[in-house]
């Protein structure tokens, strides 16, 4: 009878310890890498915190890599010791590569074998879209998604006689060139700097005109592309610029944003062209001014301007960990397309909301009502149905492409090149980028 009760109480121990094992388990660790610094980097903690705290199977790490460029560097290099992160963020230019390096778990497949049922068509399609492959399933989550929009200085628009810009139909380049005369005659030091310059300049340019930017559907149709940025469209813009430079309608503040934001903010530039994304930086930093936003300027022949395209990064599960990790990751991504998140992220950072039940629940509510500048992007990047040239760029090895065109470019502004001499000098060097890309991955 002892020794039954005894092996009773020893059983009843077991089964005590076994419970307390299962409910102080340690929740799975889900590794996030991301470019997210200052303010977005604060906005993205809020967010993980949210999905941290709705849960106790899961802990999502948000780490900070650098730049884009460094942060696809780590992850790449990570990825080659065996140590690569859950998800990766990876800016848009970096989407060929991640698309065939056959490292990447599909997020279609991802949140199909997990158990969500997503409808896709809830999201903006514009967005969706670059990250589709050839039979339109998503290969990454969209996270960060912007396109570039036109910034004024208000004060010293009124003060060279200058009325406000219409929020929806664009200023031609004609009439832009006008209105930095103005501006230059009133004293103000300089008229228009841009941020990436690539990107706004070259790519959404080209886009917005309908204009190839490659061969082969934009690189969408075939490995086997080439660029085709030397054509005379948009060899006659970026001469244009280069003119606006004697009289400083048209300045160069850096490649990137940091030069020419701080040029705006210092008000030497009383036109900045960037990203949505800077629309968080100027409502922090524009203290001693009034600012708007406005759409791109367009070609006075471009009549009907196509949509501009996206950029920003998106999200990109890598393989190789445990099949309960993903059930955690796709969780997580589901928490970030969630209509409370997407009109946070959207409010504190300026980037897009990725869904559409998200946009129509802020305009419900009247947000952009008082705050108009923020659904400039939102209606420049969906004015038009998308055609194969101004739906996005499919390029292999597009993050040196960028930095060539970029490179090129600076040759111009210093006088060193003309025009047309720098850009066919950057499709000489792209292309054979992209015969290098197509030797490895066809």
């Amino acid at each position: 009878m002892k020794t039954r009760r005894m092996i009773m109480v020893a059983a009843m121990i077991v089964f005590t310890l076994f419970i307390a094992g299962q409910v102080m388990a340690e929740p799975i660790t889900i590794n996030w890498w991301h470019s997210m610094k200052g303010p977005r980097g604060q906005v993205v903690d809020t967010m993980i915190k949210a999905f941290n705290d709705s849960q106790s199977d899961y802990v999502v790490v948000g780490s900070y890599k650098g730049d884009y460029d460094e942060t696809v560097n780590a992850g790449v290099a990570a990825y080659r010791a065996k140590k690569q992160p859950h998800i990766l963020q990876s800016f848009e230019v970096g989407t060929q590569t991640m698309m065939l390096s056959g490292a990447i778990y599909p997020v279609y497949k991802l949140m199909k074998e997990q158990g969500y049922d997503i409808n896709w068509k809830g999201y903006l399609q514009p967005v969706l879209s670059y990250y589709m492959n050839a039979n339109g399933d998503l290969m990454s989550m969209p996270f960060n998604s912007s396109t570039p929009v036109m910034y004024y200085n208000v004060d010293l628009f009124k003060k060279a006689g200058i009325p406000m810009l219409d929020k929806e139909t664009p200023v031609t380049w004609d009439e832009l060139g006008e209105i930095g005369t103005k501006l230059i005659k009133s004293g103000v030091s300089g008229g228009l700097t841009c941020g990436w310059q690539s990107w706004t300049q070259v790519e959404n340019y080209s886009a917005m005109h309908n204009i190839p930017f490659a061969s082969k559907a934009n690189g969408y149709e075939g490995l086997d592309c080439e660029l085709l940025i030397n054509n005379p469209k948009v060899v006659a813009h970026i001469a244009m610029l280069k003119e606006w430079m004697k009289d400083g309608r048209f300045f160069y503040g850096g490649q990137k944003f940091q030069g020419p934001t701080a040029e705006f903010l210092a008000q030497n530039a009383a036109i900045y062209i960037d990203s949505i994304s800077a629309i968080a930086k100027l409502q922090k930093s524009a203290k001693d001014f009034k600012w708007d936003v406005a759409p791109m300027p367009v070609e006075s022949w471009m009549k009907n301007p196509q949509n501009s395209i996206i950029g920003g990064a998106s999200l990109w599960v890598f393989n190789g960990h445990n099949k309960k990790d993903y059930k955690g990751v796709a969780a997580f991504l589901k928490h970030l397309s969630r209509q409370d998140m997407q009109i946070y992220w959207h409010k504190e950072t300026g980037y897009f909301p990725i869904t559409l039940a998200a946009y129509e629940q802020l305009k419900k509510d009247g947000y952009y009502r008082e705050f108009p500048y923020q659904e400039v992007g939102i209606k420049q990047l969906t004015r038009r149905e998308p055609t194969t040239v101004s739906r996005g760029l499919r390029l292999g090895y597009f993050i040196q492409i960028r930095n060539i065109i970029n490179e090129e470019l600076e040759l111009v502004w210093n006088d060193t090149k003309t025009a047309q001499e720098a850009l066919d000098s950057a499709v000489k060097r792209s292309n054979q980028q992209l015969r290098e890309f197509e030797k490895i991955y066809k």
